[in-house]
Protein backbone atom coordinates (compact mmCIF):
# COMPACT_ATOMS: atom_id res chain seq x y z
CA UNK A 1 0.00 0.00 0.00
CA UNK A 2 1.13 3.78 -0.93
CA UNK A 3 2.29 4.89 2.73
CA UNK A 4 0.24 8.47 3.68
CA UNK A 5 1.95 11.34 2.71
CA UNK A 6 3.57 12.68 6.01
CA UNK A 7 2.02 16.12 6.25
CA UNK A 8 3.81 19.02 6.97
CA UNK A 9 5.14 20.32 10.41
CA UNK A 10 3.15 23.21 11.26
CA UNK A 11 5.08 26.69 10.63
CA UNK A 12 4.89 29.16 14.02
CA UNK A 13 2.65 32.10 13.11
CA UNK A 14 4.66 34.85 12.56
CA UNK A 15 4.22 37.79 15.53
CA UNK A 16 2.61 40.69 15.07
CA UNK A 17 5.16 43.25 15.55
CA UNK A 18 4.73 45.01 18.75
CA UNK A 19 3.76 48.63 17.55
CA UNK A 20 6.21 51.46 19.51
CA UNK A 21 4.71 52.85 22.48
CA UNK A 22 3.76 56.25 21.77
CA UNK A 23 5.98 58.95 23.30
CA UNK A 24 5.15 61.29 26.44
CA UNK A 25 4.15 64.20 26.21
CA UNK A 26 6.92 67.22 27.37
CA UNK A 27 3.92 68.80 29.07
CA UNK A 28 1.50 67.16 31.23
CA UNK A 29 0.24 70.29 32.69
CA UNK A 30 -0.24 74.13 31.55
CA UNK A 31 -0.38 76.94 34.57
CA UNK A 32 -0.75 80.54 34.09
CA UNK A 33 0.35 83.20 36.87
CA UNK A 34 1.16 86.88 37.50
CA UNK A 35 1.19 89.41 40.15
CA UNK A 36 0.08 92.95 39.68
CA UNK A 37 1.61 96.19 41.82
CA UNK A 38 1.28 99.93 41.19
CA UNK A 39 3.29 100.85 44.21
CA UNK A 40 5.55 102.57 42.13
CA UNK A 41 3.09 105.20 41.00
CA UNK A 42 4.56 108.65 41.96
CA UNK A 43 2.43 112.22 43.08
CA UNK A 44 2.82 115.16 41.66
CA UNK A 45 4.97 117.55 44.52
CA UNK A 46 8.50 118.17 44.24
CA UNK A 47 11.44 116.34 45.25
CA UNK A 48 14.05 117.25 48.10
CA UNK A 49 15.81 120.06 46.25
CA UNK A 50 12.36 122.06 45.99
CA UNK A 51 12.02 120.76 41.91
CA UNK A 52 8.29 120.02 40.57
CA UNK A 53 7.70 116.48 39.62
CA UNK A 54 5.29 115.30 37.50
CA UNK A 55 2.44 113.04 38.13
CA UNK A 56 3.01 109.21 36.80
CA UNK A 57 1.59 105.74 37.15
CA UNK A 58 3.46 102.83 37.01
CA UNK A 59 1.43 99.36 36.86
CA UNK A 60 3.85 96.16 36.86
CA UNK A 61 2.39 93.08 35.89
CA UNK A 62 4.57 90.21 36.17
CA UNK A 63 3.25 86.64 34.46
CA UNK A 64 4.59 83.39 34.03
CA UNK A 65 3.40 80.60 31.81
CA UNK A 66 4.62 77.34 32.79
CA UNK A 67 4.23 73.74 31.47
CA UNK A 68 5.07 71.05 34.07
CA UNK A 69 6.02 67.02 33.31
CA UNK A 70 3.97 64.54 34.84
CA UNK A 71 5.81 64.59 37.96
CA UNK A 72 5.58 68.09 38.25
CA UNK A 73 8.70 69.55 37.31
CA UNK A 74 9.01 72.25 35.30
CA UNK A 75 9.53 71.79 31.40
CA UNK A 76 9.03 74.99 29.92
CA UNK A 77 8.73 78.32 31.38
CA UNK A 78 8.35 81.89 30.14
CA UNK A 79 8.52 84.64 32.12
CA UNK A 80 7.29 88.52 31.40
CA UNK A 81 6.79 91.92 32.96
CA UNK A 82 4.43 94.64 31.43
CA UNK A 83 6.08 97.79 33.39
CA UNK A 84 3.83 100.54 31.81
CA UNK A 85 3.88 103.80 33.13
CA UNK A 86 1.21 106.64 32.22
CA UNK A 87 2.77 110.19 32.58
CA UNK A 88 0.88 113.06 33.20
CA UNK A 89 1.57 117.18 32.48
CA UNK A 90 1.29 119.93 34.89
CA UNK A 91 -2.20 120.35 34.62
CA UNK A 92 -2.76 116.38 34.85
CA UNK A 93 -3.24 115.63 31.13
CA UNK A 94 -2.00 112.36 29.68
CA UNK A 95 1.43 113.30 27.66
CA UNK A 96 2.05 109.53 27.11
CA UNK A 97 1.12 108.20 23.69
CA UNK A 98 -1.81 106.71 24.82
CA UNK A 99 -2.26 104.83 20.84
CA UNK A 100 1.21 102.94 21.13
CA UNK A 101 1.12 99.57 22.68
CA UNK A 102 3.18 98.98 25.45
CA UNK A 103 6.11 96.69 25.23
CA UNK A 104 7.31 94.18 27.92
CA UNK A 105 10.67 93.74 29.57
CA UNK A 106 11.39 91.05 26.82
CA UNK A 107 9.82 92.55 23.82
CA UNK A 108 12.37 95.95 24.96
CA UNK A 109 14.90 93.40 24.85
CA UNK A 110 18.36 95.66 25.22
CA UNK A 111 16.30 99.45 24.97
CA UNK A 112 15.38 98.47 28.62
CA UNK A 113 18.25 99.85 29.51
CA UNK A 114 19.98 98.27 32.74
CA UNK A 115 23.21 97.30 31.34
CA UNK A 116 24.32 100.51 32.33
CA UNK A 117 23.73 100.00 35.91
CA UNK A 118 24.23 96.08 36.01
CA UNK A 119 27.04 94.94 38.19
CA UNK A 120 27.36 91.76 36.19
CA UNK A 121 26.73 93.56 32.18
CA UNK A 122 23.98 91.45 31.49
CA UNK A 123 19.98 93.19 30.63
CA UNK A 124 17.06 92.20 32.02
CA UNK A 125 15.90 89.34 29.12
CA UNK A 126 19.59 87.49 29.95
CA UNK A 127 19.52 87.15 33.40
CA UNK A 128 15.19 85.72 33.14
CA UNK A 129 16.52 83.95 30.72
CA UNK A 130 19.09 82.18 33.33
CA UNK A 131 16.49 82.17 36.17
CA UNK A 132 14.03 80.71 33.38
CA UNK A 133 16.88 78.03 32.55
CA UNK A 134 17.69 77.41 35.98
CA UNK A 135 13.81 76.55 36.84
CA UNK A 136 13.97 73.96 34.59
CA UNK A 137 13.95 70.52 35.57
CA UNK A 138 12.84 71.58 39.52
CA UNK A 139 9.47 71.45 41.25
CA UNK A 140 7.50 74.38 42.62
CA UNK A 141 8.87 73.25 46.35
CA UNK A 142 12.49 73.68 44.59
CA UNK A 143 12.03 76.81 42.85
CA UNK A 144 10.47 78.59 45.80
CA UNK A 145 12.93 77.32 47.99
CA UNK A 146 15.74 79.35 45.85
CA UNK A 147 18.03 80.68 48.89
CA UNK A 148 18.33 84.62 48.19
CA UNK A 149 20.14 87.73 50.06
CA UNK A 150 18.92 90.76 49.90
CA UNK A 151 21.18 93.42 48.74
CA UNK A 152 19.64 97.12 49.63
CA UNK A 153 16.17 98.45 49.60
CA UNK A 154 15.21 97.42 45.88
CA UNK A 155 16.76 94.13 45.56
CA UNK A 156 15.41 92.16 48.58
CA UNK A 157 15.26 88.65 47.07
CA UNK A 158 19.04 88.25 44.60
CA UNK A 159 19.24 84.77 44.15
CA UNK A 160 22.55 83.60 46.42
CA UNK A 161 23.44 80.08 45.01
CA UNK A 162 26.05 79.60 42.86
CA UNK A 163 24.57 78.16 39.52
CA UNK A 164 22.92 82.21 39.51
CA UNK A 165 25.48 84.58 40.99
CA UNK A 166 26.86 85.27 38.15
CA UNK A 167 24.01 85.75 35.89
CA UNK A 168 20.89 87.07 37.80
CA UNK A 169 21.22 89.83 40.13
CA UNK A 170 17.84 91.56 39.55
CA UNK A 171 15.14 90.80 42.97
CA UNK A 172 13.40 87.95 41.64
CA UNK A 173 10.58 87.33 44.95
CA UNK A 174 7.56 88.45 41.83
CA UNK A 175 8.74 85.95 39.48
CA UNK A 176 8.90 83.08 41.59
CA UNK A 177 5.16 83.90 43.34
CA UNK A 178 4.35 84.27 39.44
CA UNK A 179 5.55 80.91 39.00
CA UNK A 180 3.77 79.14 41.81
CA UNK A 181 0.60 80.67 41.13
CA UNK A 182 1.01 78.88 37.96
CA UNK A 183 1.46 75.40 39.36
CA UNK A 184 -1.25 76.34 41.75
CA UNK A 185 -3.52 76.79 38.52
CA UNK A 186 -2.33 74.84 36.59
CA UNK A 187 -4.84 72.75 34.12
CA UNK A 188 -4.05 69.02 32.25
CA UNK A 189 -2.52 69.78 29.28
CA UNK A 190 -0.38 67.03 27.04
CA UNK A 191 1.39 69.26 25.27
CA UNK A 192 4.35 69.61 23.29
CA UNK A 193 5.03 73.40 24.15
CA UNK A 194 4.12 76.08 26.01
CA UNK A 195 4.17 80.03 25.15
CA UNK A 196 3.26 83.13 26.86
CA UNK A 197 1.58 86.38 24.58
CA UNK A 198 0.83 89.79 26.09
CA UNK A 199 -0.45 93.10 24.63
CA UNK A 200 -0.79 95.97 26.92
CA UNK A 201 -2.81 99.16 26.53
CA UNK A 202 -3.33 102.75 28.15
CA UNK A 203 -5.72 104.49 25.60
CA UNK A 204 -8.89 104.69 28.05
CA UNK A 205 -6.61 106.90 30.27
CA UNK A 206 -7.94 109.84 31.16
CA UNK A 207 -7.07 113.60 31.36
CA UNK A 208 -8.21 115.92 34.50
CA UNK A 209 -10.79 118.70 33.24
CA UNK A 210 -14.75 118.41 32.76
CA UNK A 211 -17.83 116.33 31.54
CA UNK A 212 -20.30 116.83 29.48
CA UNK A 213 -22.26 118.97 32.48
CA UNK A 214 -19.16 120.52 33.54
CA UNK A 215 -18.39 118.79 36.62
CA UNK A 216 -14.81 118.39 37.20
CA UNK A 217 -13.44 115.15 36.84
CA UNK A 218 -10.07 114.08 37.80
CA UNK A 219 -7.32 112.24 36.62
CA UNK A 220 -7.41 108.16 35.50
CA UNK A 221 -4.57 105.62 34.23
CA UNK A 222 -5.68 102.83 32.78
CA UNK A 223 -3.02 99.82 31.91
CA UNK A 224 -5.16 96.78 30.41
CA UNK A 225 -2.24 94.21 29.81
CA UNK A 226 -4.15 91.24 27.81
CA UNK A 227 -2.35 87.81 28.59
CA UNK A 228 -2.37 84.31 27.20
CA UNK A 229 -0.19 80.82 28.52
CA UNK A 230 -0.77 78.76 25.60
CA UNK A 231 0.07 74.78 25.22
CA UNK A 232 0.26 73.30 21.54
CA UNK A 233 0.61 69.80 20.49
CA UNK A 234 3.16 68.49 17.87
CA UNK A 235 1.24 70.04 14.89
CA UNK A 236 0.68 73.30 16.74
CA UNK A 237 -2.40 73.15 17.39
CA UNK A 238 -3.95 74.39 21.10
CA UNK A 239 -4.20 71.89 23.55
CA UNK A 240 -5.01 74.02 26.37
CA UNK A 241 -5.15 77.81 26.87
CA UNK A 242 -5.50 80.18 30.12
CA UNK A 243 -6.36 83.83 29.05
CA UNK A 244 -6.84 86.40 31.37
CA UNK A 245 -6.76 90.18 31.45
CA UNK A 246 -5.14 93.08 33.96
CA UNK A 247 -7.49 95.81 33.88
CA UNK A 248 -5.58 98.52 36.40
CA UNK A 249 -6.57 101.58 36.93
CA UNK A 250 -4.74 104.33 39.22
CA UNK A 251 -7.11 107.31 39.68
CA UNK A 252 -5.21 110.41 41.46
CA UNK A 253 -7.05 113.43 43.15
CA UNK A 254 -7.32 117.05 42.44
CA UNK A 255 -3.99 117.55 43.45
CA UNK A 256 -2.19 115.16 41.66
CA UNK A 257 -2.02 112.49 44.00
CA UNK A 258 -2.80 108.73 43.84
CA UNK A 259 -5.99 108.15 45.56
CA UNK A 260 -6.27 104.24 45.60
CA UNK A 261 -4.28 102.22 48.29
CA UNK A 262 -0.48 101.65 46.40
CA UNK A 263 0.05 98.36 48.82
CA UNK A 264 -2.72 96.53 47.77
CA UNK A 265 -2.21 94.09 44.71
CA UNK A 266 -4.17 94.30 41.91
CA UNK A 267 -6.55 91.63 40.76
CA UNK A 268 -7.70 90.53 36.82
CA UNK A 269 -10.55 89.99 35.49
CA UNK A 270 -10.77 86.13 36.16
CA UNK A 271 -9.66 86.81 39.49
CA UNK A 272 -12.40 89.18 40.34
CA UNK A 273 -14.83 86.55 38.87
CA UNK A 274 -18.37 87.65 39.86
CA UNK A 275 -17.23 91.02 41.32
CA UNK A 276 -16.11 91.79 37.74
CA UNK A 277 -19.62 93.05 37.25
CA UNK A 278 -19.93 92.93 33.38
CA UNK A 279 -23.19 90.38 34.40
CA UNK A 280 -25.58 93.80 35.03
CA UNK A 281 -24.59 94.75 31.29
CA UNK A 282 -24.34 91.43 29.29
CA UNK A 283 -27.15 90.13 26.89
CA UNK A 284 -26.55 86.72 27.28
CA UNK A 285 -26.03 86.66 31.13
CA UNK A 286 -22.55 85.82 31.11
CA UNK A 287 -19.60 87.29 33.76
CA UNK A 288 -16.71 88.18 31.59
CA UNK A 289 -14.63 84.71 33.29
CA UNK A 290 -17.54 82.66 31.81
CA UNK A 291 -17.19 84.18 28.33
CA UNK A 292 -13.33 83.69 28.44
CA UNK A 293 -14.18 80.34 29.57
CA UNK A 294 -16.14 79.54 26.15
CA UNK A 295 -13.41 81.37 24.00
CA UNK A 296 -10.45 79.31 25.52
CA UNK A 297 -12.59 76.16 25.22
CA UNK A 298 -13.59 76.85 21.88
CA UNK A 299 -9.74 77.46 20.50
CA UNK A 300 -8.74 73.51 21.86
CA UNK A 301 -8.09 71.53 19.06
CA UNK A 302 -7.72 74.07 16.59
CA UNK A 303 -4.22 75.53 14.98
CA UNK A 304 -3.78 79.42 15.19
CA UNK A 305 -4.92 80.16 11.24
CA UNK A 306 -7.73 78.53 12.35
CA UNK A 307 -8.30 80.61 15.38
CA UNK A 308 -7.39 83.50 13.43
CA UNK A 309 -10.19 83.61 10.71
CA UNK A 310 -12.31 83.44 13.36
CA UNK A 311 -15.80 85.47 11.97
CA UNK A 312 -16.65 88.14 13.66
CA UNK A 313 -19.15 91.27 13.63
CA UNK A 314 -19.03 94.97 14.96
CA UNK A 315 -21.63 95.32 17.39
CA UNK A 316 -20.52 99.11 19.09
CA UNK A 317 -17.32 101.37 18.51
CA UNK A 318 -16.30 99.45 21.93
CA UNK A 319 -17.02 95.86 20.53
CA UNK A 320 -15.59 95.74 16.83
CA UNK A 321 -14.69 92.01 16.98
CA UNK A 322 -17.36 89.77 18.60
CA UNK A 323 -17.37 86.07 17.24
CA UNK A 324 -20.21 85.39 14.73
CA UNK A 325 -20.08 81.63 14.69
CA UNK A 326 -22.99 79.48 16.19
CA UNK A 327 -20.80 77.70 18.70
CA UNK A 328 -20.02 80.99 20.27
CA UNK A 329 -22.94 83.54 19.57
CA UNK A 330 -24.84 82.53 22.94
CA UNK A 331 -21.46 82.43 25.02
CA UNK A 332 -19.34 85.33 23.73
CA UNK A 333 -19.99 89.13 23.59
CA UNK A 334 -16.90 90.61 24.39
CA UNK A 335 -14.79 91.92 21.58
CA UNK A 336 -12.05 89.33 21.29
CA UNK A 337 -9.02 90.95 18.96
CA UNK A 338 -6.83 91.14 22.62
CA UNK A 339 -7.72 87.88 23.11
CA UNK A 340 -6.83 86.24 19.52
CA UNK A 341 -3.78 88.43 19.11
CA UNK A 342 -1.71 87.44 22.61
CA UNK A 343 -2.50 83.21 22.13
CA UNK A 344 -0.81 83.86 18.26
CA UNK A 345 2.10 85.37 20.33
CA UNK A 346 2.32 82.90 22.64
CA UNK A 347 2.08 80.27 19.91
CA UNK A 348 5.20 82.64 18.02
CA UNK A 349 7.14 82.45 21.31
CA UNK A 350 6.32 78.77 22.26
CA UNK A 351 8.89 75.95 23.43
Amino acid sequence: ATPEPTPPAEQPATPEPTPEPEPASKIAKLGLGQNISIAKSRDMGTDANGNAVLAQAQVDVTMAAVGFDADGKVASVFIDVAQTRVAYDADMKVTSDKAAEAKTKKDLGADYGMLRASGIQKEWFEQIEALEEWMIGKTVAEITGLKVKEVDASHLNVPDVPELTSSVTITVESYLAAVEEAWNNAVDAEAETVGLGVETHINKSRDAGTDANGNPVTAQAQVDTYMAATAFDKDGKVVATIIDNAQVRVPFDAEGKVSSDKTVPGKTKAELGADYGMLRASGIQKEWFEQIAALEEWMVGKTITEINNLKVKEVDASHQNVPDVPELTSSVTITVEGYLAVVTEAYEVAR
